[in-house]
């Protein structure tokens, strides 16, 4: 199998899941608190990213990282936003709003592509800006017909976007980069924990089945496992063909919400999917053109 193809499998596994498996995953802890999942998903993280880290030979990287005061106070900030976004994931699961979380996902890119555009100064072309209009009306539609803008999707977009944001400021890899975040977090987790527990409140163990304990503890492979596929696919294959595969994940996640878990899909947030789908095939017009007609 050549390399290619590799990277080909790496990144389909790696964004199922993320939009699949993770769903499913907090679907089964949901009568867990959220953000108590979100503290076991800090700590677990840190035991599976740091035999990672050994394996690979990056230690010496992240003790440089942990030396760097320019990198340690943008990590700082990208620690908050990557650490919101989970919990407005993990939230979103529990009180079934999946819909909402592959609706975030889908804006995400152009989300992207406007901050990169404020903040880097990056040339949008005309599908771009197109692009990020119809997103602004199917938000704008939402808005009209529902009553209310879809705020978790666009918390999760722009919370991820900004961290993606702060991490390009730096040039840390993505495991050093999470390990770092991770670990800035487990203190405090730990800490929190603790608290619950001598309060008789942790669920882990304390209050909850052997099933559900198991499954608090998988947190940090939930984590870990798809970023390294990811990893082992960006090596693998170009960018602009990466970036197909990431529609794979809020696309698992709509068809999980609507024919899985039967959340509500009336016609007007269909409208607002069907303006959402419009934008990024314009949004990715020219590289759809690209990879069919080698153009």
């Amino acid at each position: 199998m050549n390399q290619e193809r590799l990277g080909h499998i790496y990144a389909t596994f790696a964004f199922l899941i993320w939009g699949g498996l993770s769903p499913i995953y907090f679907k089964e802890v949901a009568s867990v608190n959220s953000f108590e999942i979100l503290l076991y998903r800090v700590v677990f993280s840190v035991f599976t990213l740091l035999p990672l880290l050994i394996y690979n030979k990056e230690i010496k990287l992240f003790l440089g990282t942990m030396k760097d005061k320019r990198k340690l106070k943008y990590l700082f900030a990208s620690t908050f936003f990557v650490s919101l976004n989970w919990l407005i994931f993990i939230w979103a699961i529990a009180n079934n709003k999946i819909l909402e979380t592959s609706l975030g996902y889908y804006i995400n890119p152009l989300v992207n592509v406007f901050l990169g555009f404020v903040f880097f100064s990056e040339r949008m072309t005309k599908n771009q800006y197109i692009a990020i209009f119809i997103a602004f009306c199917a938000v704008s539609y939402q808005l009209i017909t529902l009553g209310h803008i879809p705020y978790i999707s666009l918390s999760l977009a722009i919370s991820f976007g900004l961290y993606a944001l702060l991490r390009k400021k730096i040039n840390v890899g993505s495991e050093v980069g999470l390990f770092v975040e991770v670990l800035l977090l487990f203190p405090f987790a730990v800490g929190y924990l603790g608290y619950l527990y001598l309060n008789g409140n942790m669920a882990f163990v304390q209050n909850s089945s052997a099933y559900i304990s198991f499954m608090l503890f998988l947190a940090g492979f939930i984590t870990a496992v798809p970023l390294l596929l990811f990893n082992s696919a960006a090596i693998r294959i170009r960018l602009a063909t990466l970036g197909f595969f990431q529609y794979i994940a809020p696309t698992a996640s709509f068809l999980l919400a609507v024919f899985v878990y039967n959340e509500d899909f009336n016609s007007d947030k269909f409208i607002t999917f069907i303006l959402i789908w419009i934008s990024l095939f314009i949004f990715s017009f020219n590289s759809i053109k690209k990879a069919l007609f080698n153009r």
